[in-house]
């Protein structure tokens, strides 16, 4: 036996629930099988040596180029959600591989300035944009691995990355655990960052929701956690306790009321969304201007397509260095 094949063993302790390697759906492309990692283990290692998931960590999570070195980028967020993940799936004793390739997935496709960037470009553009959407076309195309295939990730990985949000239910448990666990993730560490840049004030958060969830940060994970994993043990699901969601979903709302709409954590909004909205329109009449690489795709794609993905691609401080570039003369700059 090889030390893949000693893996799969291993495997074979998981829950009955678990998706084991051996029994993935496969790639589009079929590839040689390697002789140390699964082919979930593949996957994960696929995505974080990807230019796509470096580029994460120039991208806003919530506060758009926040002053300080503490707070959360596309990139942490996405390691807390890994972490997390990984806590519930080897609990459960299900595939903690393919819970953490899913997981260090998922938001590959998000735009610069975060839901704001996100938000104009759904509106530009004209079939929408979805970031989960996005992130399924940076690993089946933009990521340059196979030709035409892009990293060739299975089926199981693809399908956690696409329904990682949104109320399509993935098919996997894994992937269940991730749509969870970026939940329990954001909440929490956007509260954190909320109150670092005096958005928001923890006095302010509302009391019945601290009192069964916890009064800290960490405390409010690990009791988060600890539901899911008694909730869904030994169970074909993977959920809350009815009375933690409803009291993680108040939270939820809360947030959305007094952060994610708040005028003071989004005063700069307005100009990022504009910057976007530029570069957008002039890269489609201009689209000699997009790197060669974007230029030859446009034939199978279409213009708007590739200028959607091209921008869609940028970190924040590339997006505004290409405006400074285009509209602000040099002397200006």
């Amino acid at each position: 036996m090889n030390f893949r094949e000693i893996s799969e063993c291993f495997e074979e302790r998981l829950s009955p629930y678990a998706a084991k390697a051996k029994e993935s759906k496969g790639r589009n492309l079929l590839e040689e099988k390697c002789s140390v990692r699964t082919e979930y283990q593949r996957d994960r290692d696929r995505i974080l040596h990807s230019k796509a998931f470096r580029r994460l960590k120039h991208k806003t999570q919530v506060f758009l180029s926040p002053e300080g070195d503490h707070y959360r980028t596309r990139l942490t967020h996405t390691l807390e959600v890994s972490q997390i993940s990984r806590t519930i799936a080897r609990a459960l004793l299900l595939n903690e591989d393919l819970t953490e390739a899913i997981a260090l997935g998922h938001d590959l496709g998000h735009t610069p300035f975060g839901h704001s960037g996100e938000k104009k470009l759904n509106e530009i553009h004209p079939d929408g944009f979805k970031h989960n959407e996005q992130s399924l076309r940076v690993v089946e195309h933009l990521e340059k691995g196979k030709p035409g295939y892009g990293l060739n990730l299975t089926y199981e990985v693809k399908d956690g990355i696409l329904n990682h949000t949104g109320e399509n239910i993935p098919i996997t448990l894994e992937a269940k655990i991730v749509k969870i666990s970026d939940r329990i993730a954001y909440i929490n560490h956007d509260i954190d960052d909320a109150i670092r840049a005096d958005v928001l004030k923890l006095s302010q958060l509302p009391e019945d929701c601290l009192a069964i969830l916890g009064y800290g940060h960490s405390q409010r994970i690990n009791n988060m956690i600890i539901d899911v994993i008694t909730a869904s043990y030994e169970k074909p699901i993977v959920c809350m306790s009815d009375e933690t969601l409803y009291y993680t979903n108040k939270l939820r709302q809360f947030m959305f009321d007094n952060v994610y709409y708040n005028k003071k954590a989004k005063k700069e909004e307005e100009k990022a969304q504009y910057i976007i909205e530029q570069l957008y329109y002039y890269f489609i009449k201009n689209y000699d201007k997009l790197p060669n690489e974007l230029i030859s795709s446009i034939e199978s794609f279409g213009i708007q397509e590739v200028v959607k993905d091209y921008i869609a691609g940028m970190t924040d401080r590339y997006v505004i260095n290409k405006y400074l570039e285009i509209y602000v003369p040099e002397v200006w700059k």
